[in-house]
């Protein structure tokens, strides 16, 4: 386990000084964790009646028979006790009377002016509670904040998913265009506990090492940092998924090849995390943002700020531009689940896109898929929530059915681009009897109306990426989305290219 309090390296000064602030994230990525150690921080200095406090059990789904402000109080009086908080710093015992919508405010107030130390709460799960409640609980604190002659908590925090200014999508505002005051404008900060660095996650599967001899070779640990790109739930499920569930002897180094094994069985059984996060992706604020991302294409006009913030507060993109889905498994995820609806009308026979020394027969696999799409292309593209995806989606479908496990497929995908990138990685025994790889470069771009044909630039931006790959050869898919495209079974076809700079190239059009 890392240190969890340097994850929110502001949090204890913003205490000191008597801020109101909020810890925001994903889920499973340390914010509770780093909430609870600052508390025991602050609670071991003896400074502050430091209360941690979870709202889970507050909301609205956990109890019908009081509203969230009731709740709380009784949560806050609860955890005190068992805190080992001193007596005289406890809450009064019971709270105070007081008409509904102050309840919080006076029992606050009470409580900061009869105990001798300052008062620090630490709310998590705050975005627990909604509608209605969860604003009346907002302004309550802010009005005490607010009210100089009233005593009240020297700092508070709030921990959730969201930063405060999406709380009003959360109690039933328009997400779309989040306007109007704040219920919460005192905040001084909003901070994200920070993904693991390299040597973060060096230094944590080191703690592993060091206890039970057994080591993660460099390769291992490079592999789990670009996989997870250092996402703390990720780190921590990669280790446990090769140490207790592949149980790979503790004589045994963990080595980049169990690391990729663990990748791809996170990705297929999609564990809770992850099928949370996947559970996202209909909603239509993130569907702004992804299907651009998968397309190459541009945000659309519609598409504000908030949603941005929104996709960033659930870990599903980077924090910063240029913007990209957050790492390589939810990357994955992303266009396994998508794409799960082709990839379930799909019957290959996999030894028939392999060549005799177990090769992947590149041509076969275009060829297949080409057949599959003028059979089932209209139907598939008729159906797909993502439209503007749609072909990208079947032919990744089409790709992970070859591939099924026994390889990888890595991609780049990024607003603006215009394109898709794709490498699929093949393991093979060479003549040497040795393991070897064979890697395919791909690039699928999209011909829309009042556009020029993308195939020019399209093998240009293929010269670069095969250059990049140290390839020889590549393949370019182009589909025709075109309203006065030629019918399908027309314009799809496999001919053989040049490149610009010469590298040979199989292009087919779709």
């Amino acid at each position: 386990m890392l240190p969890p309090v340097p994850r929110i390296p502001e949090a204890k000064e913003l205490v000191d000084e008597g801020k109101y602030f909020v810890v925001r994230g994903p889920r499973q990525s340390g914010k509770t964790t780093s909430l609870q150690a600052l508390a025991a921080e602050l609670s071991a200095e003896g400074e502050h009646a430091v209360v941690y406090v979870s709202c889970e059990s507050a909301s609205t789904m956990a109890a019908e028979d009081a509203p969230a402000e009731v709740r709380i109080l009784s949560e806050i009086a609860a955890t005190a006790r068992l805190s080992g908080l001193p007596d005289n710093c406890l809450p009064p015992e019971p709270w105070p009377e007081a008409p509904g919508g102050t309840r919080l405010l006076r029992g606050l107030s009470t409580w900061a002016a009869e105990c001798p130390r300052s008062i620090v709460l630490l709310f998590d799960e705050i975005d627990a509670l909604q509608g209605d409640e969860l604003i009346s609980v907002l302004r309550q604190l802010r009005q005490g904040h607010n009210t100089w002659s009233l005593p009240f908590p020297h700092s508070v925090a709030l921990c959730g998913m969201r930063d405060v200014r999406d709380y009003k999508a959360a109690s039933g505002g328009d997400p779309s265009r989040l306007v109007g005051p704040s219920p919460f404008n005192i905040l001084a900060k909003s901070m994200r506990p920070a993904d693991f660095t390299f040597e973060q996650v060096a230094e944590l599967y080191g703690q592993h090492t060091d206890a039970t001899g057994q080591e993660f070779t460099p390769h291992a640990i490079q592999r789990a940092f670009h996989a997870s790109r250092g996402q703390p739930w990720l780190v921590n499920a990669l280790a446990r998924e090769i140490i207790r569930e592949m149980r790979v002897p503790a004589a045994q180094p963990i080595t980049d090849e169990h690391m990729n094994a663990a990748v791809e069985r996170l990705i297929v059984t999609r564990a809770t995390h992850l099928d949370s996060l996947s559970a996202k992706l209909r909603e239509e604020r993130i569907q702004r943002v992804v299907e651009p991302l998968i397309t190459g294409g541009v945000l659309a006009s519609d598409v504000y700020d908030d949603d941005l913030a929104y996709a960033r507060d659930l870990g599903l993109i980077t924090q910063s531009n240029p913007i990209q889905v957050a790492n390589p498994i939810y990357q994955e995820v992303v266009l396994r689940v998508l794409a799960q609806r082709a990839e379930a009308a799909i019957r290959i026979d996999r030894p028939a896109f392999l060549t005799p020394d177990g090769r992947m027969d590149m041509r076969a696999v275009l060829a297949g898929f080409v057949e599959f799409w003028r059979r089932n292309g209209e139907i598939l593209e008729s159906g797909e929530t993502y439209h503007e995806a749609a072909c990208h989606l079947i032919f990744m479908a089409w790709l992970h059915r070859v591939v099924n496990g026994g390889g990888v497929i890595d991609r780049e995908y990024a607003l603006g681009r215009g394109r898709m990138d794709i490498c699929v990685q093949w393991p093979y025994v060479d003549v040497d009897g040795k393991r070897a790889w064979q890697w395919e470069a791909v690039e699928l771009k999209v011909r829309r109306p009042r556009q020029p044909d993308p195939v020019a630039d399209g093998l240009t931006q293929l010269d670069g990426y095969l250059d990049r790959l140290d390839l020889k050869q590549g393949t370019l898919v182009v589909f025709d989305r075109r309203p006065t495209a030629p019918p399908l079974l027309q314009r799809t076809a496999i001919e053989q290219v040049t490149s610009p700079a010469g590298h040979a190239v199989t292009l087919v059009r779709a």
